[in-house]
């Protein structure tokens, strides 16, 4: 049995919207996409249990579609619920065709409420907030990314009334990326609940909130890696049987997913993230995880936004390489390279300190926001060639 398969224009949320609703009551699925073209490797058709082809953001390379069933998108926003205040109101600031920002449409339909969207395109913090104002719900809640949350503090302590507004949201969602704790802990000291998210599109978005699984979500930590269980589990990747076989594992009679990142679990159950697997670099016979290098220099000032990718180095093999569209007095001099080594080394040791910090007019971000880290890496090889 199959169902069609839909391309629906992201850049309208409303459509989306409308597209979904009939998908998770058995119509065609969905695929949100976010130009005038049908991608040619879109199948026509998908199997029945499909409802929704999320696109993967591609941060590591390599993007694709995850096929998820609407019983797969529903448990994720009734964990949502459990775990939050409850079915409420939405604003959607995300991008509507990947999987944070679909999660508000599919919320907002599990709740039989109308989320306020928000025009694609550059975050606004007064268009945020100003959606944010026409809520009527009693419970409220919106996902960010960490770039976003970043300039709304500026804006609440500059403006009381912001700071109202965003105090009555019930949660706000960030997650995607390293979120630099300093940031968490000035939204929170302004009265504002921050959630910091961890899933994927492959768990139909985040199932681990501030550490902890939500709902049936079940997390283990299997040679070095985090993989996740529960009813919010894809189906797999549209056409890609080997992908599907790689990601998807079944264990102890559990279908599991092997999310690619090292992570542990404490004894208490909560989950701690320190990167991807295939970020871990040697540098001078140590092994070193950008992921950790780039939390600790996101702590410093000025870098909150700073991306770390890898570089080749004559002597060292690999060095950690520190990539930063902030203005002066972003700590880019050699005072400041020396500073912020000595923090890192403090933190994850001596081979992990950055090698050097390159300046850029603009971070080349993916359509979902995140830092386009394949781009980097090769912009800052083009800079060491040249």
């Amino acid at each position: 049995m199959t169902r069609p398969l839909l391309a629906v224009d992201a850049r309208d949320p409303g459509a989306v919207l409308d597209a979904l609703r009939v998908a998770l009551e058995g119509g065609p699925a969905v695929a949100p996409r976010t130009d005038d073209r049908v991608p040619v490797d879109l199948p026509g058709v998908v199997p029945q249990a499909v409802s929704l082809g999320v696109e993967t953001s591609g941060s590591g390379g390599r993007p694709g579609r995850v096929a998820l069933s609407p019983v797969a998108a529903l448990a994720g926003a009734a964990a949502a619920d459990g775990a939050l205040a409850g079915p409420g109101q939405w604003v959607l600031a995300l991008p509507a065709h990947y999987v944070a920002g679909l999660n508000v449409l599919v919320r907002s339909l599990a709740a039989g409420t109308e989320p306020a969207l928000l025009a694609p395109g550059h975050f606004d913090v007064g268009a945020f907030v100003a959606a944010a104002g026409r809520l009527d719900h009693p419970v409220r809640s919106s996902p960010l990314v960490p770039a976003p949350l970043a300039g709304a503090p500026d804006v609440a302590e500059a403006a009381p009334a912001v700071a109202d507004v965003m105090r009555r949201f019930d949660a706000l969602l960030v997650g995607g990326q390293a979120t630099p704790a300093p940031l968490v802990e000035r939204a929170r000291r302004l009265g504002v609940t921050v959630v910091r998210t961890y899933g994927s599109s492959e768990t139909s978005g985040g199932c681990v909130y501030d550490g902890v699984p939500v709902g049936r979500t079940r997390v283990e930590v299997v040679d070095g890696q985090v993989e996740l269980a529960g009813p919010s589990l894809a189906e797999g990747y549209l056409d890609d049987p080997e992908r599907t076989a790689a990601a998807f594992v079944v264990r102890d009679g559990l279908r599991w997913y092997r999310t690619g990142d090292a992570g542990a679990v404490s004894s208490d159950g909560v989950l701690t993230v320190s990167g991807r697997l295939d970020d871990v670099i040697v540098s001078g016979g140590e092994k070193v995880s950008l992921g950790v290098v780039e939390r600790v220099v996101r702590e410093q000032p000025g870098l909150a936004d700073a991306v770390v990718v890898r570089a080749a180095h004559a002597r060292w093999g690999e060095v950690p390489v520190v990539v930063t569209d902030a203005a002066p007095p972003a700590p880019t001099s050699a005072d400041g390279l020396a500073a912020l080594r000595s923090a890192v080394a403090a933190v994850v040791g001596r081979a992990a300190a950055p090698d050097r910090i390159v300046r850029v007019d603009t971070v080349p971000l993916l359509a979902s926001g995140k830092p386009d880290r394949v781009a980097l890496t090769r912009l800052v090889a083009d800079l060491a060639a040249s």
